[in-house]
C-alpha cells in the first residue's frame, strides 16, 4: 500500500499532464487554441494563488508536527496549500470543460492524487482541500480568458486558413 500510495503522491500530476494534452490533441482545431490559452492561464493562476495562499496561512508538514516519517522525501516547508493538488484540479477542470468524461476522471485522479499526499504524511486534508479549491477557481478564470478572446482565435484561424 505505500508503494501505491508514493508512487500516486509523485508521479499522478504527470499523468494528469500527460492525459491533458492527450485531451488537447483530440480537440477540434478551432477549438485548441482557447483549450490552450484556458490551461496556460489556469496554471499560472495556480502558480500564484498557491504563493498568495501560502502567504496568508502557515500550516506545518504533518512529519513535522507528528514526528512521523514520510513515504515521499519533502522540504520542510509551508505545507499549505498542495501545489500538486491545485494544478492537478485546475488542469482536469480545464480538460472537464472540452471533454466531459476525460475532465471527469481526471477530476478523480486529482482527488486521489491530495489524498495519496496526506497519506504520505506531506500534507494535512486543509491543505488539499484548499488546493483543490484553488485549482477549480483558477480553471474557472483561465476558462473565461480563454472564452473571452475566443473571437479573435476564429478570426486569425479563419485569415490564416484563407491565405494558404
Amino acid at each position: 500500500m505505500d508503494l501505491l500510495t508514493r508512487l500516486v503522491a509523485n508521479f499522478a500530476l504527470y499523468a494528469v499532464g500527460l492525459a491533458a494534452v492527450g485531451a488537447w490533441l483530440r480537440t477540434p482545431r478551432p477549438q485548441k487554441p482557447a483549450f490552450a490559452v484556458a490551461g496556460v492561464v489556469a496554471a499560472a493562476l495556480v502558480a500564484v494563488g498557491v504563493k498568495v495562499a501560502g502567504a496568508i496561512w502557515t500550516d506545518p508538514r504533518p512529519f513535522v508536527v507528528d514526528h512521523t516519517v514520510p513515504l515521499i522525501k519533502h522540504s520542510v516547508d509551508n505545507g499549505f496549500p498542495s501545489d500538486h493538488t491545485a494544478l492537478a484540479a485546475a488542469v482536469a477542470a480545464v480538460v472537464l470543460l472540452w471533454h466531459r468524461r476525460t475532465g471527469a476522471a481526471l477530476l478523480v485522479v486529482a482527488a486521489l492524487l491530495g489524498a495519496s499526499r496526506v497519506a504520505a504524511h506531506v500534507h494535512h486534508w486543509p491543505d488539499v482541500f484548499t488546493g483543490f479549491a484553488i485549482g477549480l477557481v483558477c480553471a474557472a478564470l483561465g476558462a473565461l480568458v480563454a472564452r473571452a478572446l475566443a473571437p479573435r482565435f476564429s478570426r486569425a484561424l479563419e485569415r490564416r486558413e484563407g491565405t494558404v
